[in-house]
């Protein structure tokens, strides 16, 4: 139960979570498994070196379908839908009037329709922002019937190759609809750990008969959400509410790659999007503020909200994320500092419990990611 006073929803597996002796903790206002009894660690170790399988049901996924599908997506995302395939997918946003970043996301083409794949804490104002903009002949909806695990590790493949042997071909990326030992399920090749893997979407009546046949095999164990948060981090990806948020820019977020040539200036799409003006004003001047990496030096891990200070003291940005980083064996953070402060090896401090820790900008990612491109 929330602060609130309102009982927090509860996934397909919510029943196995406790079966397996879940630390159950609210998230997006969902009962979610934080650990299970091996530990954040070990379970973070278990995706890096082997497979790990998480229940992600809580995400939204949205279906568009209709003739002018692509068009009235194309003018809520920076994006052009011309260059997606029928079985592939990719990372965008929706943005705001300000260039700020509503949400991210992942979409899909199917034969005849997309699918957005949202942040759980978002989906629903997610959903009602997409709907009140698609163009007539357009339908949005919000499909509360589908649940989603993600297996995720470099064994997965190994998995997947005795369960459905048509994912083995999939490149990073790539989705497929399948049946695993029966089971109806949307398969895409990504994930969120920086490690090779599957996301599967299937029924709620068919999730926990597919959570178990892929916890049956010897490769796999189940991870909560401490891991999946310490996995993302060092593999350098945003957490919407943390990274990224509606007073952030995909430009300082360091997501510019993802809006492709054709929708910035003097491309064949330009602009059209919510905020395009101020985003493609950045693009072209850089911004003020800028996402990086941040080493802490020792061992005392340096949390989100913590203030960034130049030598001088003169505070110059702030910490979004920071934790311990188990395969790299050392504290990591990422946040945001003015620009100017942004190169590699810029020596800063932190103010942690009141005291400046040093600190210096540094690469992302932590961890190099492993996804299967050819």
């Amino acid at each position: 139960m929330d602060r609130a006073g309102i009982v927090a929803n509860k996934t397909p597996l919510y029943a196995l979570h406790r079966e397996l002796d879940a630390k159950i903790v609210e998230f997006a206002n969902y009962q979610m498994p934080l650990n299970y009894p091996p530990g954040i660690i070990k379970e973070h170790r278990q995706v890096r070196e082997s497979a790990g399988l998480f229940d992600v049901s809580h995400m939204g996924q949205i279906k568009v379908t209709g003739n002018s599908a692509a068009e009235s997506l194309e003018s809520l995302l920076p994006i052009d839908l011309s260059k997606l395939d029928v079985g592939r997918q990719r990372y965008s946003f929706l943005t705001l009037d300000t260039g700020g970043i509503l949400d991210d996301l992942m979409i899909s083409r199917f034969e005849d329709h997309y699918l957005l794949v949202v942040n759980a804490s978002n989906k629903h104002r997610d959903f009602k922002h997409i709907a009140a903009r698609l163009s007539a002949g357009c339908t949005a909806e919000l499909l509360d019937n589908r649940s989603l695990l993600a297996l995720q590790g470099p064994l997965a493949r190994d998995v997947m190759s005795r369960l459905c042997p048509d994912l083995t071909a999939l490149r990073f990326m790539d989705t497929i609809d399948v049946e695993i030992e029966g089971i109806k399920c949307h398969a895409f090749c990504s994930g969120y750990t920086g490690e090779d893997g599957f996301e599967l979407a299937t029924n709620c009546d068919d999730a926990v008969n597919l959570a178990q046949l892929l916890l049956d095999q010897t490769e796999v164990q189940a991870v909560g959400l401490g891991a999946r948060d310490s996995l993302r981090l060092e593999a350098g990806l945003c957490l919407h509410g943390n990274d990224i948020h509606p007073n952030i820019t995909p430009v300082a977020a360091g997501l510019s790659w993802a809006i492709p040539a054709s929708r910035r200036k003097g491309g064949s799409k330009s602009g059209g999007f919510p905020g395009s003006e101020p985003i493609l004003l950045e693009l072209e001047n850089g911004p003020s503020v800028t996402r990086v990496g941040i080493q802490p030096e020792g061992r005392a891990p340096v949390r989100a909200h913590s203030e960034i200070v130049n030598p001088t003291g003169e505070s110059i940005g702030e910490v979004s994320s920071g934790s311990y980083g188990p395969t790299v064996g050392r504290p990591i953070a990422m946040g945001y500092v003015k620009s100017t402060y942004s190169h590699l090896g810029t020596e800063l401090q932190a103010i942690v419990r009141n005291k400046p820790l040093s600190v210096k900008i540094c690469h992302l990612p932590f961890v190099q990611h492993n996804y299967k491109r050819h």
